[in-house]
Formats: structure tokens, sequence, C-alpha cells
């Protein structure tokens, strides 16, 4: 999401870093482009109008031009009306037992693998969750919910095709008392999707709302639809309490002004994003970090989020002891390998670093991606334990075998030995430095 904006507006502002003095037409060039760009990206046209006037308003009102910095005034500016403009993070307090989620959406949004994301999302709280389907017009709506929740630990399912037989509203009836009975910490309630917003489904919601009573009500909008995204918004919240929204997708979406646009639009917070299409691929909305993101200034904090779900605090003292005696075998090299691969690969942790677009474009020119760790792990997977805990045994006649027994030729081979030295010659440069002080922290 916001990749070909991002990389836009971050292209205007290092212009605008560049130049020690700025004249009031640069900054009128630099928002014209600002807000092109947003227009690309589907930003409402309302409000990318609004948008480049408040910021121009408020970058003569702080004297830029005369500022010490005056490119990184304009950064400072746009980044604190980007968090404005999507407002506070709202968090999910879970308060009380049981807290009711119902999610409603046109069909194909992305509702029911939404419902097993968040069951996901709350177990991994140490939240115990009961999934249910009120869907009944698309016959495998409830078996697609059961295969989730069977993927999910601490998940609850108590529905059978039986279900299909019932009203939604008996359904509902049904998830209040089961929830009572499992003593579930949280209720998830998927509805039915509709093709388009009619009188009878709502009415149905308008039902289902009144007999559970929900905590929250979220409507799952797929970002890959643009203005039709803010048009659905405000249809379901002229009829019913939306009270945040979801969007999926974000990961197949390089404009993403949608999310720009919602909370000013609807005045219903973003509360998650989907961000890919396995179960753990739901990320929290923070403003502030989707800003660092859009302006190019990265997101560590979401990357060491993700890292600590990969790896223990005792494993990362562990490895940080073994880095700063500067051992680091091929099975070493593996276990990382593997762990990137958790985290999303090497395209989802560079999304997260400060200038991305530019490390993209230099693993795009230098030939690094996914691909290439999958056959790294092939490459070490076909190495005997002693070549492993000692590479330099490897000579032209292991390398050939190695590279037969792998599927790649032997120039991936020594491509791979000579990535590996690489990062050999790094622990060594900062044995005495850089992981001393890192493993100074983990123990505090």
């Amino acid at each position: 999401m916001f990749n070909l904006l991002s990389e836009k507006i971050s292209s205007v502002f290092e212009r605008l870093k560049k130049r020690g003095i700025l004249k009031e037409s640069d900054v009128d060039n630099a928002l014209r482009e600002i807000r092109l760009a947003l227009l690309e990206a589907d930003v409402s046209l309302d409000v990318a109008r609004k948008f480049i006037s408040d910021v121009k308003e408020k970058a003569i009102g702080q004297n830029i031009l005369k500022s010490v910095s005056p490119g990184q005034m304009v950064t400072k500016i746009v980044y604190d009306y980007i968090v404005e403009l999507l407002g506070k993070s709202e968090s999910i307090e879970l308060n009380k037992r049981p807290y009711k989620i119902m999610l409603v959406g046109l069909q194909g949004a992305g509702k029911t693998t939404t419902v097993g994301k968040l069951a996901k999302f709350f177990t991994k709280k140490h939240k115990k969750v009961l999934m249910y389907s009120t869907d009944i017009y698309r016959p495998a709506a409830i078996e697609q919910l059961h295969i989730l929740s069977q993927q999910i630990p601490d998940s609850i399912f108590m529905q059978s095709d039986n279900d299909l037989k019932l009203l939604p509203i008996e359904i509902a009836k049904n998830a209040m008392q089961d929830v009572n009975t499992t003593n579930a910490d949280v209720l998830l309630l998927d509805t039915a999707g509709r093709l388009h917003i009619d009188e009878f489904k709502m009415d149905e919601l308008v039902n289902l709302q009144d007999i559970v009573h929900p905590d929250e009500i979220m409507l799952v909008a797929n970002i890959m639809t643009g203005q039709e995204a803010l048009n659905v918004a405000k249809r379901f919240s002229a009829s019913i309490n939306i009270s945040g929204i979801v969007l999926t997708q974000v990961d197949g979406d390089a404009r993403g002004g949608v999310a720009l646009s919602m909370r000013s639009v609807t005045k219903c917070p973003i509360r998650f994003l989907c961000t890919g299409e396995k179960l753990d691929d739901i990320e929290f909305f923070d403003p502030e970090r989707i800003a660092n993101r859009l302006l190019g200034m990265g997101d560590i904090v979401s990357l060491v989020e993700k890292a600590q779900e990969t790896i223990s605090q005792e494993e990362a003292i562990n490895e940080a002891k073994k880095f700063q005696q500067g051992i680091f075998t091929l099975d070493d090299y593996v276990v990382q390998m593997k762990r990137m691969s958790k985290l999303g690969g090497l395209r989802t942790i560079i999304k997260m670093l400060p200038k991305s677009q530019m490390l993209e474009k230099a693993m795009t020119e230098n030939g690094i991606s996914d691909n290439m760790i999958v056959k790294n792990l092939a490459i070490i997977n076909s190495m005997t334990k002693k070549e492993r805990d000692n590479y330099k045994l490897l000579n032209g006649s292991r390398r050939k075998r190695i590279a037969n027994g792998s599927g790649t030729t032997v120039q991936d081979v020594n491509k791979l030995i000579k990535q590996y030295e690489s990062i050999l010659n790094m622990f060594k440069q900062i044995k005495n430095g850089g992981l001393g002080r890192m493993l100074g922290m983990l123990r505090r």
C-alpha cells in the first residue's frame, strides 16, 4: 500500500531538502505535485484539495521559507497533517467479557477471512475466541469458517451445516448462548455479504445488531475498489452503528489513497489492515506508522514487533552471544533466512525500512529476491554437516556435487558462499562494538 504515492511524495521532499533556501514558487510546485499524486492514489478530490490548502496555510504561517531547514519543515508539516487526517489510533480494549464484534461488508471484501485473522490476532493475546457465521446465503461460508478455526489454537467453532436451515436471527441467538456456555472472551460474528446495498439485507443487519448488541461493528472494505469503498462505508454507516473499518488487500494496491480519505469521509476510524493472504497478515492501524511509511521514513517499530513474534528474548540473547564471538555457521544462516520468510520475506522487511524505494531498486538491480532465499536454502540443505560447520571444505568437486543435489549451478553456490563471507566480515568489523551494545540492551 502507498508504494506509488510514497515514491512520488518522497521524491518531491528529496528535491526540497537539497535546496538551501526555498522560494514560495518551490513550495507551490511541490504541493501541486503532491496534489496530483494524491488524486492518482485514489484520494478523494475534496480531501486532496483540503490537504493542499491546509498544508500551504500551515507552511506560510510558520514562515517556512525562512526556516533553517525548510525542506525538513515541509516534511514535518505534511507528516503532522497526514497523522491528523488518518485520525487517532484507537485500540480495541477488551474491557468486558464476552466482547462481541460483528463484521459486515459487501460480498468479496474478504469478510470471512478477516474473521479468521482477527481470531488469530486475539488468540495471540491469550483470548478465547468463538467464531460464528450467520451467512446462510453462501453455502460454503460456514464451512470456510470451520476450516479457518482448525488453523487457530484456542478458537472455538460450534456450528454445522444444519445452521443453513436456520434464519440469521436464530443463528445469532445460538451464538449468544454458546458464547456464555463456552466462557469465551471474544465473539466474532460473520454476516452475509451482499453484492450491493439492498434494504432487505440491511434490515437483517439492523435486526442482528438489536439481538447481539455488539461492542463493535466493523465494516470490511476492499481497498482495491478505490472510491467505491468510500461509498460503501457511507451507506453502511447510514443504517447501522459502524465503529471501525478493516481494509483488506492493502498489499495488492500500490495507491492506498482510500485509507487517507476514509476517516474524513466516513468519520469512522480504520482499525486494522489486512496485508496478505495468511492468517497472520493483519496489523493494527497506527496513523503515525502509516505516515512514516508514506513519507519514506520506514516503520521500524512494526518490524521489531513482527520480529518479536518469531524470536524470544532468550533466543535473541543466545544468538547475540554467538555473533559477538564471531560464530555464524551456514546452519545459523539457514535460521536467519527462515526467520526472514516468517517476517513476510525480503520485500516486506524492506518496505518497513527508511528509503525503502531506494532499497527495493537496489534489490532489483542486484537480482536479490525472495526466490534467492529459497535457492540458498536448497543449496545449504545439500551440504553435509561438516561442510555447513566449515565452509572452507567446499572445494570445486564438493561445490559441483552440491549444485547437482540442489538443482542449481556452481555459480549459484559460489554466489551464496560470497554472500556468507560478506556476513562473516561484517561480524568481524562490529565484533568489538555494535553487538556488545546490543547484548547489553537485551539484558536490561
